[in-house]
């Protein structure tokens, strides 16, 4: 009976290494198995990075560089990581890629959000910021009255010129100069339309600021007179 219960020892042991094993290749497999699927799922976030980079290159007139396909670089990277794990654990190395991607996500939301705003005063509402433009170039157009101003009191500049330019010529400069910078520096990097330029309103702040500046100056010069 001992050879008996030696052999029947023997082969309860055997058994036992043999579940053991069975269930460390099952546990290698689906360890594999998850280790692939977060490889593909990377890849197609990388594939949609491409894309989206694309896109962006497009609208900012860049052309993108030729390169593989999609993911596909990545995807038979990672697997020959995952196959090998020469590199280290395979698992660590996909969370490592997986958080960089994040972080790519991240900055690339940044910069959309960015690039969504004008390069112009980008903090301020459409309205305010084409007021400043209007009311600036209005200002420079005040500047060039008190030069025309002070020519025609050196007898440079007649008086038929001087009340033309300021009444007419000076306000559409000022408003066709703010409308062309609104155009311009207004405009997101992102925009599919034209940035709002409020054309009646800069118009009515031209039209309005050149001349009452004028005419406040004359008053001034009466009174200092």
């Amino acid at each position: 009976m001992t050879g008996y219960d030696e052999y029947a020892a023997a082969v309860r042991q055997l058994s036992a290494r043999i579940r053991e094993g069975e269930r460390g290749a099952a546990a290698e497999a689906e360890r594999r198995r998850d280790l692939h699927t977060g490889v593909t799922r990377l890849g197609q976030r990388l594939a949609a990075q491409e894309q989206r980079l694309g896109q962006l290159g497009a609208a900012a007139g860049v052309s993108p560089a030729t390169d593989p396909a999609p993911g596909s670089g990545v995807e038979a990277g990672a697997g020959a990581a995952v196959g090998s794990g020469v590199d280290g654990d395979p698992a660590v190395v996909l969370a490592e890629a997986a958080r960089l991607v994040d972080e790519v996500d991240r900055l690339g939301q940044q910069a959309e959000a960015l690039a969504q705003r004008p390069a112009l005063l980008p903090t301020w509402s459409p309205t305010a910021r084409a007021v400043a433009v209007y009311v600036g170039c209005a200002a420079v157009g005040v500047l060039a009255m008190l030069v025309l101003l002070v020519a025609n009191g050196i007898g440079v500049v007649d008086g038929v010129t001087l009340g033309a330019l300021t009444c007419a010529g000076l306000p559409l400069i000022s408003f066709v100069a703010g409308w062309l910078i609104l155009g311009r520096w207004g405009r997101p990097a992102l925009a599919d339309t034209d940035p709002p330029r409020y054309a009646p309103l800069g118009f009515v702040i031209c039209a309005l600021l050149v001349p009452l500046a004028y005419c406040v100056t004359l008053l001034l010069f009466r009174l200092v007179r």
